[in-house]
């Protein structure tokens, strides 16, 4: 029965992908027919013409969006840096390593959405607090990565690329770097989502501007549609940042085997 609805064809995926969204819409629309339901989920059509409104009508989620994906780079570009730097340093640097230890578990296990306020204080409430926000989640993704896979090289590799004369920098460059490159890309889909969770928690929690304030100022009189509308335009944003990455990923990691060649290898 299974092998006979099993997608067997990116098509065939795509169908059953479509059918779903289309059952779950149904479904939706049907338990909404209810002014009490509707109330407390909304309705797919109040979500579409929010969402017509905002792109088309009246247009103005634009300014809001780019404020929102400014906030988002900025974080994700100066964390990722900042994390594989810091991961590297410490990763060949056993005895900072060691020092640095507990104050690094410390701010990690920090619930830093409570550090928004403090954020607000320190930076106003501009794209600033916003960005330092979203960096403080970036940043410990990355850097216990890069962390992590410096220090999974494996030391006979170290010590036959001494042999043939690598020094220091040779061995960053063409070890330890392709060995945490691997570990960066792996943490960086999550990067990209935890900084618009840091840039919107922050226009939530203090803003005059971004697709968080938008969310904000729908809950305040109850408009259910528009605040699943904007939960929806920040979900296919990120999936387009994630799918950015995937792409340069792909683009610098040509030298990694795929799964299919690692296994007819062996």
């Amino acid at each position: 029965m299974w092998r006979l609805i099993r997608p067997t064809s990116k098509l065939s995926l795509r169908v059953w992908q479509i059918s779903l969204l289309a059952i779950i819409l149904g479904v939706w629309h049907y338990v909404s027919i209810d002014p009490k339901t509707a109330f407390f989920f909304g309705t797919p059509t109040g979500v579409a013409k929010a969402i017509w409104s905002w792109f088309v009508t009246e247009g103005n989620i634009y300014y809001h969006l780019q404020i929102t994906l400014l906030e988002t780079m900025i974080a994700f570009v100066l964390g990722t840096t900042a994390g594989m730097l810091a991961g590297l340093w410490l990763g060949l640097s056993p005895t900072a390593s060691a020092i640095l230890d507990p104050y690094i578990k410390a701010f990690n296990s920090m619930p830093r959405v409570i550090l928004a306020p403090i954020f607000a204080m320190w930076f106003g409430l501009g794209i600033w607090s916003k960005v330092a926000l979203a960096f403080s989640l970036v940043f410990f993704i990355v850097f216990f990565n890069v962390y992590q896979g410096v220090k999974e090289v494996s030391p006979t590799l170290l010590d036959n690329a001494r042999m043939l004369g690598a020094d220091r920098n040779k061995l960053l460059r063409y070890v330890y770097l392709p060995s945490a490159t691997s570990w960066v890309f792996s943490s960086l889909h999550t990067s990209v989502g935890l900084a618009f969770v840091g840039a919107v928690v922050g226009e939530y929690l203090g803003s005059a501007a971004g697709v968080g304030y938008l969310i904000l100022q729908a809950e305040g009189v109850f408009d259910i549609n528009t605040v699943v509308a904007g939960v929806l335009v920040l979900t296919a944003c990120a999936l387009v940042l994630d799918a950015l990455v995937g792409v340069v990923e792909r683009k610098l990691m040509k030298w990694q085997p795929k799964s299919g060649e690692t296994e007819q290898q062996v």
